[in-house]
Order: C-alpha cells, then sequence, then structure tokens
C-alpha cells in the first residue's frame, strides 16, 4: 500500500467526521481504512488504520493495520509502507490501546 488518495473529510450525521482513506495495495485495488490514530515512536510516525470493507474472508473482524508514514519528495503526499519488525508492531500498538483505553474494548 504505497498511495494515499485522502477524501476530504464529511460529517455523518451532522455529529462525527469521517476519516476515510483510500490506499492501493500491492496488486493496484483500492482499499478503504478508516484512519484511527496517528502514533510516534521511536521518531518515526505510524497510522493505525481500521479496514472498512465487509469482506466475508476476513479472519479477524475489527483487526487494525498499522503502517508507517514517509515523506516523499511531494509536500502534498504521503507514502505508507508495510512494518515487518514484529517488536515495532507491539510497541506501536501498546501505545495505541494505552491512549484509547477508555475508548475501545480490545482483545487480547
Amino acid at each position: 500500500m504505497d498511495e494515499n488518495k485522502n477524501n476530504i473529510p464529511t460529517e455523518n450525521e451532522g455529529e462525527e467526521l469521517d476519516n476515510i482513506l483510500t490506499l492501493n495495495d500491492e496488486e493496484g485495488n483500492e482499499v478503504e481504512f478508516e484512519f484511527l490514530d496517528l502514533i510516534e515512536y521511536d521518531g518515526e510516525e505510524y497510522v493505525i488504520l481500521l479496514p472498512v470493507e465487509d469482506e466475508e474472508d476476513t479472519e479477524e473482524p475489527g483487526e487494525v493495520v498499522i503502517l508507517k508514514l514517509e515523506d516523499t519528495e511531494n509536500e502534498d503526499e504521503e507514502s505508507y509502507v508495510s512494518v515487518e519488525d514484529e517488536d515495532i508492531l507491539n510497541a506501536v500498538f501498546e501505545k495505541f490501546k494505552e491512549k484509547f483505553k477508555d475508548d475501545f474494548n480490545f482483545v487480547d
């Protein structure tokens, strides 16, 4: 997932903002995610995303995706890359869980 097309947040039933990002997967398919948060860890920034689509083959409903935010040559664009290091993923997710412990019911 290397390309970001930001949709302008719109009001949802007059109350909440709709923070939807459309990214392209490895095969060039567009996939929508809800942006949950931006976490800084070890001098890097990571986005926490929740897949929007209702796929029948989704193994774990509610499972988030963590991607590293990287700068591009164009100031108006951002790039998201997969994180392979399990220690980093766990540390970023722990920071996210601590920050939102009162807002979400986390399942171990």
